[in-house]
């Protein structure tokens, strides 16, 4: 019986790891690259059946890696909306329609770094199975956190779980359910190291809400039975703690001092700023009525951290692209291109080393490095074929229809079928009676009689 392969003639080819683009045929069989150059069609058997796929003109480059989604939060308006609007059977069925919104996107993996109810792992392995067609994915469970952390204010309760977090306070709560997370199948282990007081303090952002010890109980918990440990972290002491503590990767890593960056660098930590969110609400917040001042925050938060980011970078600690497509701001399939443009326009990188970030790089958070992300021979067969510039112009990342083919382990994905692009569900979303106070004094200003 001949052996089947596809070979993808005539393209650009932009490997994902940083260097310039070559000419080169890819030769695919089942889930993997077999071989890339001139002559791949040769490493195919002599008896083969070889299916060809013209790429002249194109970029052939990794499909690309999300690593910092909310797959199963649907663009809540509010953490009033996603913690006590949310439905687990619905949350399971919405998350695979936009599973799908973000494969189409160019992005074939992601990581899930926290999730409500049980959602992430349930999804995953549909995925896996057969079941629905999506990215290749890793999860985590509920982020382990305490009722003064978090972004949530007093929507926390004291105990139990609410939304996407679990109330932690004691090593015994720690431990218990990290213990339950990885009896259920979790591939990560999330920590919000750092949350919004109820007051502002006189420094402003997020405050650390986790000691020392507690953050290596974590690592010592989970490394235990081979899990990795990531953590929410917007602060310079969260971001130091948990490098200390032995953490595998840290989101957002803003505001870091010297002294935190400097912990970082030794212990190589990857970070993902996650960068897309704030560049959202601070260029087009106006749009959908967000506060001036709040833009400006988040503004504040990128101009503000780019420097230490890119001394981390530098200094050869590894930059992941994330999203945190999930929320209003970044809706499933439109944004996960943007923390690209953030990397070249605000961190000083070449769309190269971008790419790079969102390809190789992000294969950390998949815990598949040196099997995914890199047009190399072994690797998984996760291919783009794009007409387009992208290694001078990344925002062109951003425009689904010059995605010519988008290919997961070597699969063609169907994306002719359309997908909804919204939905009505009884009681999903939290309607709001307006954007301002209607005072008397407004209305009066409108030219209106009351």
């Amino acid at each position: 019986m001949s052996q089947s392969y596809t070979l993808i003639k005539s393209g650009l080819v932009i490997d994902g790891t940083g260097a310039e683009p070559f000419q080169a045929d890819v030769l695919v069989q089942d889930k993997q690259i077999v071989a890339v150059g001139t002559d791949a069609a040769s490493h195919a058997s002599s008896d083969a059946s070889i299916t060809e796929i013209d790429a002249s003109g194109c970029r052939v480059l990794p499909g690309m890696i999300d690593s910092h989604c909310h797959i199963s939060f649907d663009h809540p308006n509010s953490n009033d909306e996603l913690f006590f609007h949310r439905r687990y059977g619905l949350a399971a069925l919405v998350a695979g329609v936009n599973a799908q919104k973000v494969l189409r996107a160019g992005f074939t993996s992601f990581f899930d770094a926290d999730c409500v109810f049980d959602v992430g792992v349930d999804l995953r392995d549909a995925i896996e199975g057969g079941v629905i067609e999506g990215p290749r994915m890793t999860t985590g469970g509920n982020v382990l956190i305490n009722c003064v952390g978090g972004t949530a204010a007093r929507l926390l309760p004291d105990e139990g779980t609410r939304g996407y977090a679990r109330i932690v306070h004691t090593p015994d709560d720690i431990v218990k359910e990290i213990h339950k997370q990885i009896k259920m199948g979790v591939d990560w282990i999330k920590v919000h190291v750092s949350g919004m007081p109820i007051r502002p303090t006189k420094d402003g952002g997020e405050i650390s809400t986790w000691t020392l010890d507690e953050l290596k109980l974590v690592c010592d918990t989970a490394h235990q039975f081979g899990i990795p440990v990531v953590g929410h972290c917007r602060n310079a002491s969260s971001t130091r703690d948990a490098a200390l503590a032995g953490f595998d990767m840290i989101l957002h890593a803003t505001y870091m001092d010297d002294e935190a960056l400097q912990v970082v660098i030794d212990r190589k930590v990857p970070l993902v700023p996650t960068f897309t969110f704030q560049a959202n609400l601070a260029d087009f917040g106006a749009a959908i009525g967000s506060d001036a001042n709040l833009r400006e925050v988040f503004r504040a938060e990128i101009t503000e951290s780019v420097g230490t980011l890119r001394a981390a970078l530098d200094a050869g600690v590894p930059l992941l692209t994330g999203s945190e497509s999930g929320f209003s701001l970044t809706p499933y399939g439109d944004w996960h291109y943007r923390e690209l443009q953030v990397f070249v326009e605000d961190l000083g990188m070449t769309p190269l080393q971008a790419i790079n970030s969102a390809t190789e790089q992000g294969a950390r958070a998949l815990k598949l490095e040196g099997e995914l992300g890199c047009i190399k021979p072994g690797y998984l067969a996760d291919i783009l074929i794009f007409d387009g510039e992208p290694e001078s112009v990344i925002t062109q990342l951003g425009e689904q229809h010059r995605f010519k083919t988008i290919m997961k382990e070597g699969r063609i994905v169907d994306t002719s079928t359309p997908l909804p692009r919204d939905w009505q569900l009884p009681g999903w979303r939290v309607s709001e009676y307006s954007e301002r106070v209607l005072t008397r004094e407004l209305v009066e200003s409108m030219g209106l009689t009351p």
